[in-house]
């Protein structure tokens, strides 16, 4: 049987469906706050990636933190370079001493927040800063996601080739030595 299947091309040591590996689409540091917090945060996001930073505005009123509509409420950066992002990921995970919650692992993403910014190895106390922290998303992909996103007629990408919580646990495992809790 097996002599029949490598006469026909197929090898057992090649790998199954390239359609079904997992990359890393972008890693998204974000951090909240108004007026004072914000202008911390803006400048803990620069000094932690080295790049611009993008201020949101909020689109709802939160009576609760003094939120408006079209109020300056929070920063985010967004990271696409594979080699940033994996240098980054390691020095955020140790941090966390290699551990996360299931909990934190969803459907093509994993999210976890730093308590303060001084515990990332690399990064020292700055008095303009003072104590903050801030949120960390990875957000997971397979080949063909961009079909959907085509502004001229858009594909369908179908629920199977979404990343599951299982798959993203074994991604973490293999590559970062990650342990899920």
């Amino acid at each position: 049987m097996e002599q029949k299947l490598e006469e026909l091309g197929f090898n057992k040591n090649q790998k199954q469906n390239q359609m079904k590996d997992i990359k890393i689409e972008k890693l998204v540091l974000h951090c909240g706050g108004i007026d004072d917090k914000l202008e911390r945060s803006v400048k803990l996001l620069g000094k932690i990636t080295g790049r611009k930073v993008y201020i949101k505005s909020s689109t709802r009123r939160v009576p609760e933190f003094e939120i408006s509509p079209g109020k300056k409420s929070g920063c985010k950066v967004t990271i696409r370079d594979k080699n940033k992002i994996n240098e980054l990921l390691k020095r955020l995970f140790s941090v966390l001493d290699n551990q996360i919650l299931k909990k934190q692992v969803t459907e093509n993403q994993v999210c976890f927040g730093i308590k303060e910014y001084i515990e990332v190895p690399g990064l020292e106390y700055d008095r303009e800063i003072g104590i903050l922290g801030f949120e960390v998303m990875i957000v997971f992909k397979r080949k063909g996601k961009r079909v959907k996103f085509k502004k001229i007629k858009p594909g369908k990408f179908p629920k199977k080739q979404n990343v599951t919580k299982g798959e993203i646990i074994d991604f973490l495992n293999k590559n970062f030595k990650i342990k899920i809790i």
